[in-house]
């Protein structure tokens, strides 16, 4: 059973788990900045509960985000859901629409804003690697597709499954190869002509988890963005060789903003937003 936090609390994340997430601090901050009173909680909500959770939210919240496990998992429980995120098969932002619930997918937008404010890349024309063929991946591999990526290497463990989301994207300009993580001289290839490297999978989550592929393969990237927002391998292993590497962050503050846009039709206060996310991850 559901109940809200207090009564200003209208907005949310759910995910499974959930305790750790630093999007309450960021959007209480973007709440505050619009001199609004509305209040950004989260619930844990396993992947049994999350119809019953629908069902609260329609009744009871303006809107909240979802995380993993539930991304693809909504789109069968939502009224309506914008293109894009069908297309990618994720929802992460939910709008509440006089109680009809409309589902949305801002992950591709941040990661698009967060590379450029990292490398100044554009996506059109751009050549991309892609380590994982997850959820992560799946939610933000149709952004590089529509925006005119020259190619899209995706190399995952399984090379099924990076094959699975390439088959998926397949249809548009984008270039799609998939490769699994032993084929490493393409591998390694592919990265040198890329002009970033995205690390998508969880490898890094947990202390002591193995790299996505050989560091070593990675040598000669010209820039990489790793989706997790604290130091991981993969990190420690482009700094340590002078690669351009940026961190989850940008691209959680710019999902987080967007998703604040959709609900309340104001622009978000980003300064504030990451301000407040660089305390919360420093206070971690």
């Amino acid at each position: 059973m559901f109940t809200l936090e207090n009564s200003n609390t209208l907005y949310a994340v759910i995910g499974d788990p959930v305790a750790h997430s630093v999007s309450p601090a960021m959007q209480n901050a973007a709440f505050t900045a619009a001199n609004l009173s509305e209040r950004y909680g989260k619930y844990h909500v396993k992947p049994d509960e999350l119809p019953e959770f629908v069902e609260f939210a329609r009744k009871n919240l303006k809107g909240f985000n979802a995380t993993v496990p539930h991304k693809a998992a909504l789109i069968a429980l939502l009224d309506e859901i914008a293109p894009a995120a069908l297309a990618a098969n994720s929802v992460n932002t939910v709008i509440n629409r006089n109680g009809k619930l409309y589902g949305d997918s801002t992950d591709g937008y941040g990661l698009e804003t967060a590379l450029f404010e990292a490398f100044k890349l554009k996506i059109a024309n751009s050549k991309i690697v892609m380590l994982g063929a997850g959820g992560a991946a799946q939610a933000t591999a149709f952004e590089f597709v529509e925006r005119k990526a020259a190619r899209l290497t995706i190399v995952n463990r399984t090379r099924s499954k990076a094959e699975a989301l390439a088959e998926h994207l397949a249809g548009k300009a984008t270039l799609l190869s998939a490769l699994g993580n032993d084929e490493k001289s393409l591998i390694e290839a592919a990265v040198a002509e890329a002009d970033v490297v995205i690390q998508a999978t969880s490898a890094g989550l947990r202390a002591g988890d193995a790299p996505p592929v050989e560091l070593e393969l990675l040598k000669n990237a010209k820039a990489i963005f790793d989706m997790i927002y604290h130091p991981t391998e993969v990190q420690l292993f482009a700094r340590a060789n002078d690669i351009p590497c940026a961190d989850g962050r940008g691209m959680l503050l710019h999902q987080g903003a967007r998703s604040f846009e959709l609900w309340t039709g104001l622009t978000a206060d980003v300064k504030a937003m990451r301000q407040a996310l660089d305390q919360a991850l420093d206070n971690k």
